[in-house]
């Protein structure tokens, strides 16, 4: 229902919601994206969007459609978790909705985000029910936190949940300077799960509201990439990813052995499915095999070359 059929009353009462949010958002090429951005966030007041180092026209395309928007650039692309930490840190608001540019979003969801918050004054994070382009439930959510796989069923009701996604989560900025926000080891993928597993045992509960939904286009925040290298690097990220929040959160040894493994196993299905003619999948498969294979060296220079954000 747009908001000009809105009593007055509860349009004053939604800005009000809307005057304690900022909404950040990271962008890598998603000048594809601003436009519709430019419409869902119309409403918003306090906008904040980090550019990690687009070789394309997506800044200009955000300043255009939103005009409002506090537009902070990096030199190079320091990735998912350090773009939206240096967006959280510049906030002022007592909560911040991580969004990504691939969401189509409207002040209502949000505001329903915000009162689930003032019920549950514990909770850290609350986060909408996701929806696929289609309109079908994206169970973007588990109920213990995993490394490898979300759980199922999904929530009827507001309920307390392991780990959301990051794709959209509003979050008590308190919280997340208590847990110093997003690991910046983690460049792409897994930072949100990471996050999350921390902020519940520091912070507070995770909570789902299923009533709140918000769209997700999935992999749809870049472009521009082939897709040959747009699977080599998502194979190489995710991979790495999964390694280092095993590293971190389980056992070493256990990681580094499983590592090998995997490595021995990717090389196999990497042969496998280009005798298949599987050229797409292959390719995904190559990138976890390098990815798997540089992860320590990797890790190591991404801890001595990337510089910290810091509040």
């Amino acid at each position: 229902m747009p908001s000009t059929t809105l009593s007055a009353s509860n349009l004053t009462a939604l800005a009000l919601d809307l005057e304690r949010v900022t909404v950040v958002m990271a962008t890598y090429h998603s000048g594809h994206c601003a436009a519709e951005l430019g419409r869902c966030l119309a409403d918003f007041p306090h906008v904040t969007v980090i550019d990690n180092a687009s070789s394309d026209d997506t800044v200009a395309k955000v300043r255009q459609h939103l005009p409002k928007a506090q537009v902070l650039i990096n030199e190079r692309n320091l990735g998912f978790g350090a773009a939206n930490n240096r967006g959280i840190w510049a906030a002022n608001t007592e909560f911040v909705l991580l969004l990504n540019p691939d969401c189509i979003i409207d002040a209502k969801a949000v505001a329903m985000l915000i009162r689930t918050a003032e019920r549950y004054p514990s909770a850290a994070v609350v986060a909408p029910q996701l929806l696929s382009r289609q309109g079908k439930l994206d169970l973007s959510y588990c109920w213990t936190p995993s490394t490898w796989a979300a759980q199922g069923p999904g929530a009827e009701a507001e309920a307390c949940v392991g780990f959301v996604s990051g794709a959209c989560m509003l979050i008590r900025r308190e919280a997340m300077l208590g847990v110093k926000g997003f690991d910046e080891d983690f460049f792409l993928y897994q930072e949100d799960t990471d996050l999350c597993l921390r902020l519940a045992k520091q912070c507070g509960e995770l909570i789902l509201n299923p009533q709140s939904k918000v769209t997700h286009l999935s992999r749809g925040s870049s472009s521009g990439k082939s897709r040959f290298k747009a699977e080599y690097l998502r194979g190489y990220h995710h991979i790495q990813s999964k390694f280092l929040f095993d590293s971190k959160h389980q056992n070493v040894q256990v990681s580094n052995m499983r590592r090998w493994r995997y490595c021995a196993v990717a090389g196999l299905e990497m042969i496998a499915r280009v005798f298949m003619l599987d050229l797409v999948r292959a390719t995904r498969v190559l990138g976890r095999l390098m990815g798997a294979w540089r992860y320590p060296n990797d890790i190591k220079a991404r801890q001595l070359s990337t510089p910290r954000t810091s509040p």
